[in-house]
């Protein structure tokens, strides 16, 4: 198996049946430095990368303070209707 100058490389099929590594499965690299070996495993859920619609939704979260509902919300955002103006 040989590294492309990007810098990826192919894991076998069967490995990654084997292994549970589906398309989208966050990995992490680790390295003994003893024996300079380089492990491939799944990432925990706690060191998964957060993808940039989980921080957003993180961010918000528990921010909002008003109360409105649905059809208030539609109203506002379709603004005056034409038979009120």
């Amino acid at each position: 198996m040989r590294i492309t100058a990007k810098g990826q490389v192919t894991i076998p099929q069967d490995i990654r049946e084997r292994a549970g590594l589906m398309p989208g499965t966050d990995v992490e690299f680790l390295i003994d430095a003893c024996s300079r070996a380089v492990r491939l495993v799944k990432a925990t859920t706690k060191g998964a990368r957060r993808t940039r619609g989980k921080r957003l939704v993180d961010s918000l979260r528990g921010h909002g303070d008003f109360r409105m509902t649905t059809d208030e919300i539609v109203a506002l955002m379709r603004g005056p209707s034409a038979d009120e103006g």
